[in-house]
């Protein structure tokens, strides 16, 4: 069997063997918005990987609030980690827009991550670039005001290799975006509005345009330690 798990970058020091069984029980679901993936603290029996769409990681307060820890996009695993973790969810997901979802059975990767050290640092890379990731965030928490901090999940959406005309289109709900970024939702609307006036972007619903990323790059990578485009985060990818 061909399988095209060998595309994805997690998987490419793994042999046929391995893609093989893995390929014969995945499961690919199409899932709307809201749908849970799983529970924090349940039994991970399977691990995800974001084929399309968007996926809201949380747990949720004593009192029954959610705290947002990540929304990720295709391309990444969520679930994977529960093999360090006792063997249950660390995070509820649940789908944040329209996704498709291929489920793979952890005990399959855990095996293989025992017999194949490529595989291991492969893991181990993939954590050590989310952490990297969050140390910039909590950074960005520190020094960035609320409207940078808004530029600079604007300046991830860009297309970066666009000089002109550039238009973002915000991937999910303005409240949504508002719990990503730790901020209430009418903080996020003065900041945004702040926003507004520093750069001039243009805000129509879900759509930000502008000139140039110019602007904004100026005024939200002042309060930075790394330079457009992020060098952390593409060391981290």
């Amino acid at each position: 069997m061909d399988s095209d798990l060998k595309y994805i970058a997690l998987f490419q020091d793994c042999d046929s063997t391995f893609l093989n069984a893995l390929e014969a029980q995945k499961q690919r679901q199409n899932h709307k918005k809201g749908k849970v993936l799983f529970i924090y603290g349940d039994t991970a029996e399977r691990f995800y990987f974001i084929k399309s769409g968007w996926v809201k990681l949380f747990r949720e307060t004593l009192d029954g609030a959610q705290a947002v820890i990540d929304i990720l996009p295709a391309g990444n695993f969520i679930g994977d980690t529960a093999i360090f973790e006792n063997g249950v969810y660390p995070y509820s997901a649940e789908v944040a827009e329209s996704a498709e979802i291929i489920s793979l059975p952890l005990s399959n990767l855990k095996k293989e991550i025992e017999n194949n050290n490529k595989l291991a640092l492969n893991m181990l890379k993939a954590v050590a670039g989310y952490r990297r990731q969050l140390d910039k965030e909590i950074e960005h928490r520190s020094i960035q005001n609320a409207s940078q901090r808004i530029g600079c999940f604007l300046l991830r959406l860009a297309d970066q290799s666009k000089k002109n005309n550039v238009i973002i289109h915000l991937p999910y709900d303005k409240a949504l975006v508002a719990s990503r970024l730790g901020m209430q939702p009418e903080t996020f609307s003065r900041a945004l509005a702040k926003l507004r006036e520093k750069t001039g972007i243009c805000i129509k619903g879900a759509t930000i345009e502008m000139d140039n990323l110019d602007q904004l790059v100026s005024y939200s990578c002042s309060a930075c330690t790394s330079k457009f485009p992020c060098e952390d985060l593409q060391a981290a990818e």
